[in-house]
């Protein structure tokens, strides 16, 4: 049998195309799956050099595709490797935390953190959205809980951060991983989801998209892979204005109210009917 290679009339590979080849059979690794394709994709390359100049540039971009989570090491929570919370290279920002992580992508663990500088960190307005009183957050990892055996999850703002009030737009980007491997049993999947909520303040809308992807990989005696996808959106009513009539519309209108030399009672505008009617008729406060 005669071997692969110019006396067979094939031309050898270039440098170029086995780092290539290498970093797409690496990019292209199950779920969880990634580090025993690398211990045979280095045999095969038979270069050193060559497989780590491919698995540098290949495991960030399997890393962030899969969403996988790393435990910090002062074992405060687990970081998600994603383009979103993504901070220079190899530094990852974690909301729940309030920390920066620094990940080692080949090994896959996480060897650092520190404390997310006031740059990094959304305003205290869009923080209300996240974990103040709409507990967007807390409600998430509820639902992540009580829905996935090992799950992980984080909110984003990927828009707008730096809104400090009503009248401006802003993004939130909702993630959740859960991964379960089990290669004793050849059997290895994980679940991802991406939810945008894009808050429009001009229209008192929130427009929902999201995108889910299951996959699966089961190689007893076989290779079967299951990679399923769905995309879905929705709209519903921004409330956040009728919430706090009380705290903003009326005073905002305090300059066209008519002089009457009676004291406004803002400690008590919940008197008001208007605020009880809208709240009545949008099921808001019961």
């Amino acid at each position: 049998m005669e071997e692969w290679g110019e006396d067979s009339g094939n031309p050898e590979l270039t440098e170029k195309q086995k780092k290539e080849i290498a970093k797409w059979f690496l990019t292209n690794a199950p779920a969880g799956e990634i580090q025993y394709i690398a211990k045979d994709v280095r045999l095969l390359i038979e270069d050193d050099r060559l497989y780590n100049m491919a698995a540098a540039e290949a495991f960030p971009l399997y890393n962030k595709a899969h969403l996988i989570a790393l435990e910090m090491p002062d074992r405060s929570g687990d970081v998600i490797i994603s383009s979103f919370g993504e901070i220079g290279k190899d530094n990852f920002f974690d909301p729940r935390t309030a920390q920066v992580a620094t990940v080692d992508h080949m090994k896959q663990v996480c060897t650092k953190v520190r404390p997310a500088s006031d740059e990094e960190l959304p305003s205290a307005y869009v923080e209300e959205f996240r974990i103040g009183r709409f507990t967007l957050d807390a409600e998430l990892c509820k639902y992540v809980a009580d829905t996935y055996p090992k799950g992980t999850c984080a909110v984003y703002c990927t828009r707008g951060k730096d809104v400090d009030g009503p009248g401006v737009g802003f993004d939130f980007a909702v993630v959740i991983s859960a991964s379960r491997t089990s290669p004793q049993n050849f059997c290895n999947g994980s679940w991802r989801s991406i939810w945008t909520l894009e808050f429009k303040d001009d229209l008192q809308v929130v427009e929902v998209k999201g995108k889910m992807q299951v996959v699966a990989h089961y190689f007893e005696e076989g290779n079967v892979q299951l990679d399923a996808k769905n995309e879905c959106r929705d709209s519903t009513l921004f409330q956040e204005s009728y919430l706090h009539l009380p705290d903003t519309t009326f005073k905002d209108l305090r300059r066209k109210l008519p002089v009457t030399r009676t004291l406004f009672p803002w400690q008590n505008t919940l008197q008001f009917s208007l605020t009880r009617d809208i709240s009545r008729e949008l099921g808001i406060g019961k």
